[in-house]
């Protein structure tokens, strides 16, 4: 309301403006005529603001008259149930006692699987194998060497010419022979051949030379450690791994119930009595066993109901039907 209060004083602000501007600026018609168009422009668009809260204001109205037309039925509604009738368990049969107990929340239990590891794979390399294996090992590379081939002589027989031939004198016999002084002496000319003599003297037979050996390359033999295999790389697949997980639905949450129980009203000893020893044998201390439902034996019992999942607050039938007592 405050709002649309405001627009309707800026919508007045803009009239006395405009009177203004039309009493006072005679002298410059063409402007005056471009505020008033602007003027009303603004005024336009003002007014529809104005509707549009006015729209709004309609429906605040209604809302708030909706909500009061409810809470006038729920007022109505109030006044025909009692506050004592709706603290009563319903549709009781007489004498029957009941109390309003903690149910607790129920659950769903559910195993499902869950992956815990997703599948992989894992390599391994497998290394490389050797072994001792025999081998030549060059020691020294082939090689040749110059060596030099010395002369070679020999012995050869070689006649030398002692004396050449030549003719000489010498006496001759004949058929005349001298027979005294008188007669003359014999002289023949005589070829006389020549003399050699045979002699050994050393000859040269093949001059010094050389020659070009060739020298072979030196090995031995030793053990060298090799690679037989070479490195593998082996790829191993790793299957996904799943696990059981138990999830705990919640079926309905804890709330309070009417539930029919036993009270001062519908209880004997003798009942009393078999609750304790049910209670005692079944772990909880209920105290003394003289069929009184005290302090201890009340205790002991919400501790039996609170580990059975059982409504907690009262002596429920139930309870007691769990404990195997027939009532």
């Amino acid at each position: 309301m405050n709002k649309m209060l405001r627009k309707l004083a800026l919508v007045g602000s803009l009239l006395l403006v405009a009177v203004f501007v039309l009493s006072g600026c005679t002298t410059n018609r063409k402007q005056l005529s471009t505020n008033v168009l602007e003027l009303q422009d603004q005024l336009s668009k003002s007014e529809r603001e104005v509707q549009g809260l006015k729209g709004d204001l309609s429906d605040a109205e209604r809302r708030a008259q909706q909500a009061e037309d409810a809470l006038s039925r729920a007022q109505t509604v109030k006044t025909k149930i009692s506050p004592e009738a709706a603290l009563l368990p319903p549709q009781a049969n007489p004498g029957e006692c009941y109390a309003r107990v903690f149910m607790p929340p129920a659950y769903d239990t559910a195993t499902e699987k869950v992956l815990k590891r997703e599948a992989s794979e894992r390599i391994e390399i497998i290394p490389a194998e050797y072994a001792y294996v025999e081998e030549k090992v060059l020691v020294r590379e082939a090689s040749t060497r110059l060596e030099e081939v010395p002369a070679q002589y020999g012995w050869a027989e070689e006649k030398i010419l002692v004396k050449p031939a030549h003719t000489t004198w010498k006496k001759g016999r004949g058929l005349i022979e001298k027979v005294d002084h008188s007669t003359g002496e014999i002289m023949c000319l005589v070829e006389v051949p020549a003399t050699y003599k045979t002699v050994k003297k050393r000859v040269l037979k093949a001059p010094p030379t050389t020659r070009t050996v060739e020298i072979p390359a030196q090995y031995k033999t030793v053990k060298v450690k090799k690679m037989v295999r070479s490195p593998q790389e082996r790829r191993i697949e790793i299957p996904a791994q799943y696990e059981s997980v138990t999830k705990k639905a919640l079926i309905s949450e804890g709330r309070m119930e009417w539930r029919p129980v036993i009270c001062e009203t519908n209880m004997t000893r003798d009942l009393g009595t078999k609750i304790q020893s049910a209670l005692l044998k079944a772990g909880f201390n209920p105290g003394p066993i003289d069929g009184i439902i005290g302090r201890q034996t009340s205790e002991a019992l919400r501790a039996y109901q609170r580990e059975k999942g059982l409504a907690v607050g009262g002596l429920t039938y139930k309870t007691v039907k769990s404990l195997g007592i027939q009532f």
